[in-house]
């Protein structure tokens, strides 16, 4: 098809395929009018993009239903290169794409169809154009929005057609370049007019183009002497309408079948036409008005619009009964949700035949990861349940694929509906205690852990009763409440002894690890065997990242973390990160390892806020910004505390609300604001405060005490101290016992006392292995030995700490030390200048490269980051350059202790 004018869209698609050709991907949205001529830009773009690999697809309304049906139809024709990708994404792929296999994770299929797209570009750039996108199945549609976001590396131009509606702010397609097409200029106009009625007159040309307003499909209509010549809008509909009108009843229901099929198989449209009494003279008719084609096994309309204006002016009951006979057209191939669906079509009220086989649907459609498309086929088939006990079920089963989704405040809803036809009980059963997993998420901990256990009592599975049970440990602990985890864990041990369950013979370790206000007379430590008992049973029982560092045991909890990673990496791309990585931030940071700690938070923080999971967002800015108050940058610190709060609040979430208000006393204390910093940390130990939390105000007790002591209020200090005492018995950990020994050494009057308490200090601190924490000894025993005129001891320790400081990058710390090193005589150059010589990286180039020298490849860390292999090559061959290497294999060889933290601990 010529396309007449369209100078600007023409420049805007070339400078589109000419990036793509230099490596540089974008995705170019369309939108107008109906008629206005977007498939023929589509069109044209594929005609002129010399040297590109084309796929195409195009969204039908029929196919909205059907979980990856466009994307079925893109991949059509590169299926068979399917099998050469990575074993896990290979079998996602075949799965969403009906070849059977387990369940894949949604992103794993988004990471799949990247890889494929990606590396089909590498022979050739790639076009890909779909049109009627506004008409994807919604599995579809995520998967190429999904793509979409991540071209910028990429030899690919994504052109879309998206309908008359502009595409909405947080849309699938946001971020896309968006362009308006409207009207033609009067020239290019004038040209389909011309092109369009040979014949025609200058004064029928001039009220065409009147009428029209440059839309294509209008001035291509035959002027009607009689009428006004159809325009746009409504005008335009109905001059088609009329059109369909004025053809025989026989070939206007033929049409009608075709509109109801909608996915061009001629053969159904022609053996359901015929089962409605449409003959052959009735296919030549509706052949010569040009509304219909016909080509090989295909039947389409002449344009979108005809399609639309044929199905939504028929009658209801004439619709109804083209539905019928399209699903009694013998089964074939591919034949069986179609059928479903036209059957539901087709339906004038309730019919349980029906709706139980729009539920078998929504089965296949989870068993191939498509679980909007399931909530689809479940709304539908509740819709046609004539029992309210049938209609809550399929309610609260489309809850749980809504919830599987993404689709939170959809799956909230759906509990609604579903509890006002079953009781909470049999709903609580079916969705597999959903209401308190969504509360968990997204609400408050304590209504989460009173529904968490009054819903596992409904849960017919018991390892799903043991998940909830292990959710609601969780949920009590957050929430801070000692009882409430007392009171889970009890239900979690008579849950798993009950059911001979494999987690019965975890429950010494879980309480050990879990039951953080029990009081022992002897110590009880926590070891790395302690941990992988845990490891052995389910996600949930592996405690915190704070509860660890509070138990001394970081790096146990670190290697099961990285266990746990590699085994979700092969079915749960995100979760392996966003599950485990603000955990393991968390992790680094106590041990020193800053850079790995931003590198795993960033990237974490990056996915969970794509993919929706607010909580680990705020999990992931907790690290952030105690990173933040350690390196002395205070406006970071207010953004990201500010953000953790918002979240943790309202959610009666009392760990981050915590850990927020603990960072923040601590970034005070660093700056020297030491009554600021007092207030901020009493709340943590202040009764029925939203920032009270026993296991932040143990960890933070250290600081607690020191701003006491700056600012005179002793008898704080010596509660702190208190409970810092108490917590190395406990737990006999070296950083309990360092921190009590340090806290004393600064309260006691007596010299010798506090020479003995600040030497056990440091060779505790020294052992735990937490170089922030046996700097901070170091400062203060250091500015204790110059207070007390031993200033060549006093300057040794403070040379450490200083040492120790730089290397962290921990500026607060290292002025206070500086400041110290003067009083006692030193001379100290500022500012202390860099080290030189040491590469330095982003924090995406740092995780890529210690995942490289995890001995990943390219295209496996692509799938754990949620990036294209080509990115990732670009990442690691960035990172190779800067260190002069000459293969990734020499990237294992970097260790942690050189400052670089490539090599993972």
């Amino acid at each position: 098809m010529n396309v007449h004018g369209r100078h600007y869209e023409k420049a805007a698609f070339a400078r589109v395929l000419r990036e793509a050709r230099e490596g540089t991907g974008a995705t170019l949205v369309l939108w107008g009018d109906p008629g206005i001529g977007k498939t023929a830009l589509l069109e044209h773009a594929a005609a002129t993009a010399t040297g590109f690999t084309a796929l195409a697809c195009r969204g039908r309304r029929a196919e909205a239903p059907l979980a990856f049906a466009a994307l079925h139809a893109l991949l059509r024709p590169v299926a068979d290169r399917i099998h050469a990708l990575p074993a896990p994404q290979a079998a996602a792929l075949r799965a969403a794409l009906g070849g059977g296999g387990a369940r894949p994770d949604r992103f794993l299929i988004g990471v799949a169809t990247l890889t494929l797209l990606s590396e089909l570009a590498t022979d050739q750039p790639l076009l890909i154009a779909v049109d009627d996108a506004q008409w994807l199945d919604e599995p579809t549609a995520a998967c190429l929005a999904f793509v979409a976001r991540r071209l910028y590396d990429e030899p690919v131009a994504l052109f879309l057609a998206v309908g008359h509606a502009a595409p909405a702010p947080g849309g699938p397609w946001d971020g896309g370049t968006v362009l308006e097409i409207g009207g033609l200029d009067d020239t290019a106009a004038e040209a389909v007019v011309r092109d369009a009625a040979p014949d025609a007159d200058d004064e029928t040309v001039r009220r065409t183009l009147r009428a029209a307003d440059g839309n294509p499909l209008a001035l291509r209509e035959p002027p009607d002497s009689d009428t006004t010549p159809p325009g746009v809008g409504p005008r335009l509909r109905q001059a088609v309408a009329a059109r369909v009108a004025r053809l025989a009843a026989p070939t206007r229901t033929l049409l009608l079948v075709a509109a109801a099929e909608d996915r061009g198989d001629r053969r159904a449209v022609r053996d359901a036409a015929a089962a409605l009494g449409v003959s052959e003279p009735d296919w030549q008719e509706a052949l010569r008005s040009g509304l219909l084609h016909a080509e090989g096994d295909h039947v389409r309309f002449r344009v979108p619009l005809v399609r639309t204006v044929v199905y939504d002016h028929a009658p209801p009951a004439e619709r109804r009964r083209a539905h019928r006979a399209l699903a009694d057209v013998p089964t074939g191939e591919g034949r069986a949700e179609p059928r479903a669906w036209h059957r539901a079509a087709a339906a004038e009220g309730p019919d349980d035949t029906v709706a139980a086989q729009l539920e078998d649907c929504a089965r296949q459609a989870r068993r191939r990861g498509g679980h909007a498309s399931a909530v689809r086929a479940l709304r539908r088939a509740a819709e046609l349940s004539a029992a309210p006990h049938a209609k809550g079920r399929r309610l609260a089963l489309a809850a749980r694929s809504a919830w599987d989704a993404g689709q939170v405040p959809a799956a909230r809803d759906l509990l609604d509906q579903a509890e006002r036809c079953a009781s909470e009980e049999v709903v609580a059963g079916i969705s597999g205690g959903l209401r308190g997993l969504i509360t968990h998420a997204h609400g408050d901990q304590e209504s989460a852990h009173r529904l968490l256990l009054r819903d596992l009592r409904a849960v017919a599975d018991r390892g799903r009763a043991v998940e909830l049970a292990c959710v609601a440990v969780r949920a009590a602990w957050s929430g801070g409440s000692g009882d409430r985890q007392a009171e889970a864990l009890r239900v979690l041990e008579g849950l798993a002894t009950d059911g001979d369950l494999p987690e019965a013979a975890l429950l010494p370790a879980v309480e050990q690890w879990w039951d953080t206000e029990r009081e022992t007379s002897a110590a009880v430590p926590l070891t790395g065997e302690a941990v992988a008992r845990l490891d052995a049973g389910d996600w949930q029982l592996l405690p915190p990242a704070p509860l660890a560092v509070a138990r001394g045991a970081e790096s146990a909890l670190a290697d099961a973390l990285r266990t746990r990673r590699t085994e979700l990496r092969a079915t749960d791309t995100t979760g392996a990160l966003v599950r485990t990585a603000p955990q393991t931030a968390t992790l680094h940071l106590v041990r020193g390892h800053w850079a790995e700690a931003t590198a795993d938070a960033t990237e974490a923080l990056r996915v969970a806020e794509e993919t929706g999971a607010d909580h680990a967002a705020a999990q992931c800015r907790v690290p952030l910004a105690w990173l933040a108050a350690l390196r002395g940058h205070e406006p970071s610190v207010t953004a990201l505390t500010d953000r953790v709060l918002e979240h943790a609040v309202p959610r009666g979430m009392r760990d981050l609300t915590a850990a927020a208000y603990w960072i923040r006393g601590q970034t005070a204390l660093c700056a020297g604001r030491d009554a600021e910093a007092l207030e901020w940390l009493h709340r943590l130990t202040e009764p029925g405060h939203a920032a009270a939390h026993p296991t932040v105000a143990l960890l933070a007790a250290p600081d607690t005490a020191e701003a006491a002591l700056r600012t005179g209020a002793r008898a704080d200090a010596r509660a702190a101290l208190r409970t810092l005492r108490a917590w190395a018995d406990r737990t006999g950990a070296a950083c309990a016992r360092a921190a009590a020994d340090r806290t004393a050494a600064l309260l006691t009057a007596d010299r010798a006392e506090a020479g003995v308490l600040f030497r056990r200090a440091l060779d505790a601190s020294d052992t735990a292995g937490r170089p922030y924490d046996h700097a901070r000894t170091r400062l203060l025993y250091g500015a204790w030995l110059r207070r007390n005129r031993r200033r060549t001891d006093a300057r040794a320790q403070l040379a450490a700490a200083a040492d120790i400081c730089r290397r962290l990058g921990a500026t607060p710390l290292l002025e206070r030390v500086r400041a110290e090193q003067e009083q006692a005589g030193e001379r100290i150059a500022r500012p202390d200048p860099a080290p030189g010589g040491e590469p330095v990286l982003t924090p995406r180039e740092r995780y890529v490269a210690r995942l490289a020298a995890e001995g990943l490849t390219d295209r496996e860390i692509a799938a754990h980051l949620l990036l294209s292999p080509r990115t990732v090559h670009r990442h690691v061959a960035d990172v190779l350059r800067k260190f002069g290497m000459a293969a990734r294999a020499e990237l294992g060889r970097v260790g942690v202790d050189d400052g670089l933290g490539l090599k993972p601990p």
